[in-house]
């Protein structure tokens, strides 16, 4: 089974196209524990439970690693930090098998994401080239009788490749103008083409494009599906930072994209509605609320 199996197969178990990010603020968390790995645990323990049990999913799992790692002293040898964020896909593994884990790693090699960590797709900058890339694909370039290394029906990983993000200040770079041969195009699409071109032989490569830059969006996902390339979209920015879920849904029916391949992101409007201010007593039962909000915004439909 490859990547694109797997996010057909979670969207249609769990009826939703929801990431949900699950990058936790120590100070936003119950606090029943003192430091940050037991409250993180004792946290994620409880709504995973809840979750299951009320049968309310999300159709992906999405955790940065600098989230976690912040509260590593490594100097000292303590890992909390990322002790968490391990136990953290160990639970989602157990009580959710078939729901894909993608990690937003800050690290330079992210395909260790894919090997020590276990997650099943990470996120790539492409702008350090194919460097940042090929660790997914390396075996098919040395040897063309081997598949790549991830990206297949064997391992059955994914990798997202930022494409169009969702920062203010990403048209500063991303939306310059270049020329390609004889044609001018935004750079941000150069490297939508870029990841086309790859995904053909590579089932799993996916892009990263902001819900705040619907227009991009719109132009990126009618490439892709014009391409005949299947091209999974992970898509930050809905909520708090200014998109909204029936726009990005709009944008991808008129694209005629396929939608169980798209992975709406949602940060922190899931597990801490609350805002800055410490857990309210009926705190789980608000995460699953806004869980179930935002699917109904979504309005998905498994096929």
């Amino acid at each position: 089974m490859n990547y694109l199996d797997q996010l057909r197969q979670s969207a249609k178990q769990s009826g939703s196209i929801i990431c949900m990010e699950l990058d936790p603020v120590f100070e936003q968390m119950p606090q029943i524990y003192a430091n940050f790995k037991a409250r993180t645990e004792g946290f994620f323990e409880i709504l995973f439970k809840k979750m299951k049990d009320e049968k309310v999913l999300p159709g992906a799992f999405k955790l940065n690693d600098g989230s976690y790692s912040r509260h590593d002293t490594v100097y000292d040898e303590r890992f909390q930090g990322s002790l968490a964020m391990a136990h953290t896909i160990k639970r989602i593994k157990e009580h959710f098998p078939e729901i894909p884990v993608i990690l937003d790693s800050n690290r330079a090699d992210t395909a260790e994401g894919l090997g020590s960590w276990k997650a099943d797709a990470v996120i790539v900058s492409p702008y350090m080239g194919t460097d940042s890339v090929m660790p997914f694909f390396e075996r098919r370039q040395k040897n063309p009788e081997f598949p790549a290394m991830y990206c297949n029906e064997e391992k059955g990983k994914g990798v997202y490749v930022l494409t169009r993000t969702l920062n203010p200040g990403a048209k500063d770079f991303q939306n310059l103008k270049v020329v390609v041969g004889d044609v001018t195009m935004p750079l941000y699409r150069v490297v939508a083409k870029k990841v086309v071109e790859l995904a053909k032989d590579n089932p799993g490569v996916g892009s990263v494009v902001g819900a705040t830059s619907p227009d991009e969006l719109s132009d990126i996902a009618q490439l892709y599906a014009k391409s005949g390339a299947k091209v999974p979209l992970l898509i930050p920015g809905v909520g708090k930072q200014g998109g909204t879920a029936p726009e990005v849904m709009e944008r991808l029916r008129a694209a005629n994209y396929d939608l169980s391949l798209a992975r709406i992101n949602s940060s922190s409007g899931i597990i801490a509605p609350w805002g800055k201010e410490p857990a309210p007593k009926n705190w789980a039962d608000m995460c699953i609320e806004q869980l179930v909000k935002l699917n109904e915004e979504i309005g998905y439909k498994a096929a």
